[in-house]
């Protein structure tokens, strides 16, 4: 018998009898097994990463159709709805988280309630991380940041750089809100800044003021002389032919006005030059509605132990919606205040603060010029300070202030105010 042997690679062959002799067979070569595949990983990964690449994109224009759908919706539902903001709050800050922290806190207890009508934002000049994060950390809040890294060329030797910064980031973040954002109104603060309790009702009740009245240019919150001992009346307001800035409001064609001659520095006492606002004037209260405890700062802590610490920050409760302004209006205000001037007692020689006290009437004391009005004032200990030949919280040349928080008023009054007053 004949056999036929497997064996792998070999082939045999064997004699097999058949009718016509031997018969050779040549053996099968049996089937060749192909070795198992092997998964490449290089190929796994590939094949993973095309499929996630393939799901990210069609979520993601799915995301877009669905947010493009929405926004049209919202767009053509919001088209006939008004602008309900009265003004949007920018807090200017730069490189003091602490003092952004304090500011902000004292914003958000009261914005909370008015939130829709004054949107708040945080305007960061710089790369200070800690103020940044500190910025971010508040949802509700807005955040913008200014980044100039180009070197700063002072006009004089010897200035203080920060005040150019400041001035080109004030530029910046205005024609965001008013261009960008196309906001109508604009309320500016500082990283140093409280707010009183009225802060927004003030604000809103001044907008309409602000809107009709275009002999106004901007409404402050602040007043320099609005020291404990110099002020007592919570609802008089006043218009003053200086700028007193921190805490203040303007409108977006106030602001186009400005932004293209927008100075590289000292943008305060520019805005208080007579060739810039053209003999507008600015509506101040009596007593403050923003408190600056900024002592460490670009000014070094000027005046503040003198001027700013002794600040009154409003806590009495006004209704300003039930207020009657219509007494600031340029006609109505110049007969009133000339009136009052007028029926003051005047007082006259050298020693005008003991002349003051003993009458317990309103007083009217006048001055000369500058250096007759640095010594009266320095007398009373209100501000001295001239810009462009106006004292500071003047009207017409006269500075008015309360006597020892009581009723009684003391008028400095130029030498030519009574005329200007009609007086």
């Amino acid at each position: 018998k004949n056999s036929i042997v497997t064996q792998s690679s070999v082939c045999y062959r064997s004699g097999v009898k058949s009718g016509r002799g031997l018969l050779f067979l040549r053996r099968a070569r049996p089937a060749r097994r192909r070795p198992a595949m092997v998964p490449n990983p290089r190929h796994i990964r590939r094949l993973l990463l095309v499929a996630a690449t393939a799901a990210f994109i069609y979520i993601q224009v799915r995301h877009f159709s669905a947010q493009s759908h929405d926004a049209g919706r919202l767009a053509l539902a919001g088209a006939d709805q008004p602008d309900l903001s009265v003004a949007a709050v920018v807090i200017m800050a730069c490189n003091r988280p602490d003092y952004l922290h304090r500011t902000v806190e004292s914003i958000l207890k009261y914005q909370k309630a008015v939130a829709s009508k004054f949107p708040l934002f945080i305007s960061q000049d710089g790369t200070n991380g800690e103020v940044k994060n500190k910025a971010l950390s508040y949802t509700q809040i807005t955040f913008m940041q200014h980044v100039d890294l180009e070197p700063v060329h002072t006009e004089s030797p010897g200035e203080h750089i920060a005040y150019y910064k400041i001035a080109n980031h004030y530029k910046w973040a205005l024609d965001e809100l008013f261009t960008k954002r196309n906001f109508r109104r604009v309320i500016i603060l500082e990283d140093d800044m409280e707010i009183a309790p009225d802060f927004f009702d003030y604000f809103e009740a001044a907008a309409k003021l602000l809107d009709t009245d275009k002999s106004i240019m901007a409404v402050s919150s602040w007043n320099d002389n609005g020291q404990k001992q110099f002020v007592y009346d919570p609802k008089a307001l006043y218009r003053s032919d200086f700028f007193p800035g921190l805490g203040w409001m303007l409108t977006k064609s106030t602001w186009m006005e400005l932004s293209p001659k927008w100075p590289k520095a000292y943008w305060d006492d520019w805005v208080r030059l007579k060739e810039v606002h053209k003999d507008r004037q600015f509506i101040r209260p009596e007593v403050c509605r923003t408190y600056n405890f900024g002592e460490h700062g670009s000014s070094m802590g000027q005046f503040f132990n003198q001027y700013l610490k002794p600040i009154k920050l409003n806590d009495a409760h006004i209704d300003w919606n039930s207020e009657d302004l219509s007494y600031l209006s340029e006609d109505k205000f110049l007969i009133k205040f000339g009136k009052d001037v007028a029926n003051a007692t005047p007082v006259h020689g050298s020693d005008d603060l003991l002349k003051a006290h003993n009458l317990y009437v309103d007083v009217r004391i006048q001055y000369n010029d500058q250096g007759d009005f640095e010594r009266v004032a320095r007398q009373f200990g209100v501000f001295e300070e001239w810009k462009d030949g106006v004292p500071r919280a003047a009207y017409k040349g006269v500075v008015v202030f309360r006597y020892k928080s009581s009723r009684r008023r003391i008028y400095l009054v130029g030498p030519d105010s009574l005329r200007q007053l009609g007086v």
